[in-house]
C-alpha cells in the first residue's frame, strides 16, 4: 500500500530565513551560543526542506524482529557521526519534540530538543517563518501523530554537556544545569564547526509523563508515531538519494522529563523501524544504562518472535499484555 503524500512541503533559502526571520534567543546563555554559531564573519546557506506528515496506518502484518538486523547501539550522546557499514546511506536524526515545534529553542531550557535546535539555528528561522505564515507548526494534532520531517539544516557549532568543573560545569550542562552556568562556562564548552555539516532530521513527539500502567490506546499511539516518522524519512530518502540505504539515529526518547518506560520505548522503536524497513538504526543511550534496550531485543526474541508474522493488532495486544508501567520524570 503507498504510502501517504506530506500534508506541507516547502523549501527555504538558509540566507533570507535567517535574514527574514530570525530565530527569537530570549536566554543570555542561548545567545553565547547563538553568537557563536552565528555571529560576524558568519555566512548561513544552502536550502531546508521541511514536511509535515499525517498519520501512517500500521502495516497489516508485522515480523518483529526486522528491527533487530537493523540495530545498532552507540554508548553516548547523538555526536552525528555517520555509520559505518553503510556509506552513502541518508542519515536522520530524531529530535525529541514537544507538540509544538522546537517551541523552546529560546528559551534556557537544554534537554535534546533544545540542544539541537542550538546547534542547528536554522530550525528557529524556521519555526519563526512558519509561525508569520500561519502554518500550524505541531507535530501532532487531536486526532494522531503529524511528525515533522527537516532536511538540510546546518549544524554549526557542538555544546559539550558533560561534567567538567574545572571549565565551570561541575553538573554538566544537560537539562536545567544549562540556565544556570556562567556564559563563560558556556562559551567555553561551544565550538563552531567550520565548515558546518548537514543534518537530516525527524521531530516526532513522544507522550507525556503520566503515571501507573500504560493503556493499550497509549501504546498504539507510540507505535504509530515512531511509524510514521521512521516511515516518513524512508519514503523522503528514496526521493532524495533512489536506492541509498537509510540510517535514523534516536535514543530513549520520551524517558527524560516525559518519564517514558525506557524498555518499551525502545521495543516501540525497534518495532517501528522493521515495519519502515530501515536499513539502520543507531540507537545512542547517552549516559544510561544499555540494559533497556537490551531488554527490548530479549522481549522481542524471546516472547514477540513466534516464526510468523503477526497483525498490527495482535502484536500490540501482545505489549499491553506484559503491563508497562510509566517510569519517572528526570526534571530535565
Amino acid at each position: 500500500m503507498p504510502l501517504p503524500e506530506p500534508l506541507e512541503r516547502m523549501t527555504f533559502d538558509v540566507a533570507t530565513l535567517m535574514a527574514e526571520h530570525p530565530p527569537l534567543i530570549h536566554h543570555p546563555n542561548k545567545r553565547v551560543v547563538f553568537e557563536i554559531a552565528c555571529g560576524e564573519g558568519s555566512e548561513c546557506s544552502g536550502e531546508i526542506g521541511y514536511t509535515q506528515w499525517p498519520t501512517f496506518p500500521l502495516p497489516e502484518r508485522v515480523d518483529p524482529t526486522a528491527g533487530l538486523d537493523a540495530l545498532e547501539s552507540r554508548c553516548g550522546i547523538m555526536d552525528y557521526e555517520p555509520v559505518e557499514d553503510f556509506p552513502g546511506a541518508v542519515e536522520w536524526h530524531v529530535n525529541f519534540a514537544d507538540q509544538m515545534l522546537f517551541f523552546a529553542y529560546g528559551s534556557g531550557l537544554f534537554a535534546q530538543d533544545e540542544m539541537q535546535c542550538a546547534e542547528h539555528p536554522a530550525l528557529g528561522a524556521l519555526v519563526e517563518a512558519l509561525r508569520a505564515d500561519g502554518h500550524r507548526a505541531v507535530t501532532e494534532t487531536a486526532d494522531g501523530p503529524t511528525p515533522v520531517l527537516v532536511t538540510g539544516v546546518e549544524r554549526r557549532v557542538k555544546v559539550k554537556t558533560n561534567m567538567n568543573a574545572k571549565k565551570g560545569r561541575p553538573r554538566g550542562l544537560y537539562g536545567n544545569e544549562f540556565a544556570v552556568a556562567s556564559p563563560e562556562a558556556v562559551e567555553r564548552a561551544t565550538k563552531r564547526i567550520d565548515p558546518p555539516t548537514i543534518t537530516n532530521i525527524i521531530a516526532m513527539a513522544a507522550p507525556t509523563y503520566r503515571n501507573g500502567r500504560y493503556e493499550r490506546s497509549m501504546i498504539e499511539r507510540i507505535l504509530v508515531t515512531a511509524y510514521t516518522g521512521f516511515a516518513a524519512a524512508v519514503a523522503e530518502s528514496e526521493r532524495m538519494a533512489p536506492g541509498a540505504p537509510v540510517a535514523i539515529h534516536t535514543g530513549y526518547w520520551g524517558c527524560g522529563a516525559f518519564g517514558g518506560n525506557r524498555v518499551l520505548m525502545s521495543l516501540l522503536q525497534l518495532l517501528a523501524a522493521g515495519m519502515a524497513e530501515v536499513t539502520c538504526l543507531v540507537f545512542h543511550t547517552a549516559n544510561a544504562e544499555e540494559i533497556p534496550l537490551a531488554e527490548a531485543g530479549r522481549i522481542i526474541t524471546e516472547e514477540l518472535a513466534t516464526g510468523e508474522d503477526l497483525t498490527a493488532d495482535g502484536l500490540i495486544d501482545r505489549i499491553d499484555a506484559m503491563a508497562f508501567e510509566w517510569g519517572r520524570s528526570e526534571g530535565t
